[in-house]
């Protein structure tokens, strides 16, 4: 007799500023295209992307598409709620993209937590590095410790145009997902949190911190 698997549907927040690539990383993460020509995004847009991710789980991600201009309305707190794991992203051809990678990151933080008062799982995607790699090339551990210091559990370079580590940061992502709710889990099972729930985890991931 056949197993049943066991189906995860995750809510993934995708933020950064206007035309970081957003839209093309979803795209070519879901249905394994590119286009150059993506209108900007209005308020929200949605995905489903579906992993296989063993033999006995589907794992589903809702990954919300929210626009670059989003940060300075109200309307995030609402487009965050019941978020599971983001991805912040910029574009490594514009400095001010990352500039206002805390400036999400810290949005982000303000308004969602998880169940236990801990941050949601962040990776950090330095996109378009088709474009311009060689400006990250002898930063990778510049990058390493900015993202040990504003709590982001991992960064890729990515290219949605090349297809360049979209998957492999999806698949880090929810690692750390599966991660906290195996944590969550236990501490409702213990009815306290245990204080290493509140600091950065030593990466559980071997995606992590790429260089």
């Amino acid at each position: 007799m056949q197993k049943s698997q066991k189906e995860h549907l995750y809510k993934i927040l995708v933020i950064g500023d206007l035309g970081v690539g957003k839209t093309s990383i979803i795209k070519r993460s879901v249905h394994q295209n590119y286009s150059p020509n993506y209108r900007a995004t209005i308020g929200v847009d949605f995905a489903l992307k579906v992993l296989n991710w063993d033999a006995d789980t589907v794992v589903r991600l809702q990954l919300w598409d929210i626009a670059g201009q989003e940060r300075f309305g109200n309307m995030t707190r609402v487009y965050y709620r019941e978020a599971i794991g983001a991805f912040i992203v910029f574009d490594i051809t514009r400095p001010s993209t990352f500039e206002a990678v805390m400036k999400w990151k810290e949005d982000l933080d303000s308004k969602l937590t998880l169940s236990n008062g801990t941050n949601v799982p962040a990776v950090l995607l330095a996109n378009k590095c088709d474009q311009g790699g060689e400006l990250l090339m002898n930063n990778g551990l510049k990058m390493e410790q900015f993202c040990k210091e504003n709590g982001f559990v991992a960064w890729f370079e990515t290219s949605a145009k090349e297809n360049i580590n979209i998957e492999e940061a999806a698949t880090c992502l929810v690692k750390h997902i599966i991660a906290s709710e195996s944590d969550l889990l236990q501490a409702e099972v213990s009815s306290t949190v245990s204080p290493q729930l509140n600091s950065p985890k030593n990466s559980s991931c071997s995606a992590c911190f790429k260089s």
